[in-house]
């Protein structure tokens, strides 16, 4: 048996999520071997060598492979895709734009979104907004799988001494072209990885509260900022800052929820953060039911105290 994961990288190297795939693929039994499609990714290939458990690195580089279109990386996965039992991918907007195109090519149902693994052809996955977990069993001969990071315990990055072998690419597809890309930067943590979150709903009003209330906690803690999809829609920060079913799934050490009232869609994306602290005017709101500790008051005099008591 043999796993392949297709690693989310930037052509220098491997992404935090790739180490949790890793992990899941490690779950499952057997040699685990990463994939790397990129161009000039030569750095990418030796980051993944070194990941504790993988046994052999595959290097695919041309140029058409730099951005990730998916209809060529699908192109060179499919090459090699008969050589697997499992093929794996992070559930992140990379990983759910390829693994559904090798997956209708291989004739096979995609298991989307894994949480745990409970045998080679078992998995479990959540549904209904994480209200219920399915238990979904695969005959297919080749299982392709999306992996839920916050799941599974990153592996180590270090440790690993995998040998670097090099594929060639399939042919560019011709069936997209790579237009351009607008990048959020952020002097902060990065939201998915970060180990802790302060995130910020409706209650605070305006995208001027937004920024004056929740900035400095966050700078105190060295937090990723976040944000519920109604402060989202409100227009008091962009959707990359959302957190929920709709938006980025989120398992830190310490969750902080400041005006957040706790829609089912939200805490589906950070239920499973190790301590969650909400603060809310409302004690009967939704969030206090996952809420490790709660704070009923003004957050506009709550969080500030906090901050200037740090």
């Amino acid at each position: 048996m043999r796993n392949l994961v297709i690693a989310e990288h930037d052509n220098v190297s491997v992404k935090a999520a790739t180490l949790n795939t890793v992990a899941a693929a490690q779950k499952i039994g057997g040699d685990v071997h990463v994939l790397i499609l990129g161009h000039n990714a030569k750095a990418a290939a030796d980051s993944a060598a070194k990941i504790a458990g993988v046994s052999k690195v595959l290097l695919a580089d041309a140029p058409h492979l730099e951005v990730g279109l998916a209809e060529n990386v699908e192109a060179t996965v499919l090459s090699i895709a008969r050589n697997y039992s499992h093929i794996l991918a992070p559930a992140t907007a990379a990983g759910k734009n390829v693994t559904p195109r090798v997956a209708a090519k291989l004739d096979v149902a995609q298991i989307s979104e894994i949480t745990a693994v409970n045998s080679p052809d078992t998995f479990e996955r959540p549904v209904y907004a994480g209200n219920a977990i399915v238990t979904v069993q695969s005959v297919d001969p080749i299982k392709v799988i999306t992996v839920r990071p916050t799941a599974f315990d990153a592996v180590s990055a270090h440790g690993g001494n995998a040998v670097v072998e090099r594929l060639d690419a399939s042919a560019d597809s011709g069936l997209s072209q790579f237009v351009g890309r607008e990048v959020t930067k952020l002097d902060r943590p990065e939201l998915t990885s970060a180990k802790i979150v302060v995130s910020g709903g409706r209650g605070l009003g305006s995208s001027e509260s937004f920024a004056s209330i929740l900035e400095p906690l966050a700078d105190k803690l060295n937090a990723a900022l976040g944000a519920s999809r109604a402060a989202v829609d409100a227009g008091y920060v962009s959707n990359d800052y959302q957190v929920g079913q709709t938006g980025k799934i989120v398992a830190p050490h310490l969750y902080v929820a400041v005006g957040i009232s706790g829609a089912i869609q939200h805490l589906a994306g950070m239920k499973d953060s190790k301590v969650i602290v909400a603060i809310n005017k409302d004690e009967e709101a939704p969030i206090f039911s996952v809420a490790d500790y709660g704070l009923v008051g003004d957050l506009f005099q709550i969080v500030p105290e906090l901050v200037s008591s740090m």
